[in-house]
């Protein structure tokens, strides 16, 4: 009977998808999106867009010490989105300069590029309609952002939310897509 319990604990680990977090196992879901397919830890749900512009947007819970959960915002545009180094601009330029903190990393996701952009501080968090272009202030906020090229097209992954959170997330959102820290360089726009 051992033998038997054993036997089905171990099936059932090998045909499930895992990824590792920080020497833990996490287990993960296949997610295909236009031409993307993310591993995504089955902690983070996918919840309804936020506009008709995402291929899709995740909740991540909360990690230890934060109240709010964080979200990860995955873009595709026609014609590639426009020029890396814009986009990196970008992103950075949604911290407020004063404390702000930043690091771009160039590296390899199997025979596709990708830049992983981590930015802390005060984020001016959009809020209503784009074209109204008003934000609020959120002190204690980091940012995680991927553009992925693939030959089917540029994505974007965009993780925002309170400090410890998006942290925490680093290993798991670089594997979601087949990156790594090993092989990446610093990279200068």
């Amino acid at each position: 009977m051992p033998t038997r319990i054993l036997t089905a604990v171990l099936l059932l680990f090998c045909t499930q998808n895992f990824i590792s977090a920080d020497d833990a196992l996490v287990e993960t879901s296949e997610v295909k999106l236009k031409g993307l397919t993310l591993n995504v830890p089955k902690g983070w749900t996918q919840s309804k867009k936020r506009s008709s512009m995402r291929l899709a947007t995740f909740e991540i819970p909360a990690g230890e010490g934060d109240q709010d959960p964080a979200e990860m915002a995955i873009y595709n545009f026609p014609g590639g989105g426009g020029p890396v180094d814009s986009n990196i601009s970008r992103w950075v330029g949604q911290f407020d300069s004063k404390g702000r903190e930043s690091r771009i990393t160039k590296g390899k996701a199997g025979d596709s590029d990708y830049y992983m952009v981590e930015v802390s501080g005060t984020y001016n968090q959009p809020v209503g309609p784009p074209i109204r272009r008003q934000t609020k202030a959120v002190e204690g906020s980091r940012m995680l952002a991927v553009i992925l090229q693939l030959d089917q097209g540029v994505y974007f992954l965009k993780l925002t939310g309170q400090d410890k959170t998006i942290k925490a997330q680093r290993k798991l959102l670089r594997q979601s897509f087949g990156g790594s820290t090993e092989g990446e360089t610093e990279y200068k726009p």
